[in-house]
């Protein structure tokens, strides 16, 4: 049986859960977040299971556009001053709810993201159960 990891984040800056239940994307809440490009401003909902790169927009973004994003809640931007190890465009960071960040790059189409914990023991025990009460469900 397959698992899949199903993050559920939060605003590194107040907090919030970007957890959107109102919109499902792949079946679970899609994580909302406001974004921008040279044209227009509009909200991104991306697929919460790590490594799906599914997402509704509301704005069209073009293949490798770099794009700007914010909280929905604080409209603080969420992108971090580290580069993107594959195209070197800023990565946007975000808080996982069970410990850790899940940094995703900000240019459309790029593929990196990566998950890093600050005490991995901890952080994983913590997800491991959260994703065994979900799989019993």
């Amino acid at each position: 049986m397959e698992r899949l990891i199903v993050l559920s984040v939060k605003c590194p800056h107040c907090g919030t859960s970007l957890m959107d239940e109102s919109h499902k994307v792949n079946g679970h809440p899609g994580i909302k977040l406001n974004v921008e490009n040279d044209r227009e401003r509009g909200v991104l909902w991306l697929c919460p299971i790590y490594d799906c790169f599914k997402h509704d927009c509301n704005i069209t973004l073009k293949e490798n556009e770099l794009v700007k994003f914010y909280c929905p809640h604080c409209n603080q931007s969420l992108l971090r001053e580290i580069p993107c190890k594959i195209c070197n465009a800023p990565v946007v960071g975000l808080n996982i709810n069970v410990g850790g960040k899940v940094n995703i790059c900000s240019r459309k189409g790029c593929t990196n993201h990566y998950v890093v914990f600050e005490d991995i023991n901890d952080a994983l025990q913590l997800l491991y159960d959260k994703l065994d009460n979900t799989n019993q469900k």
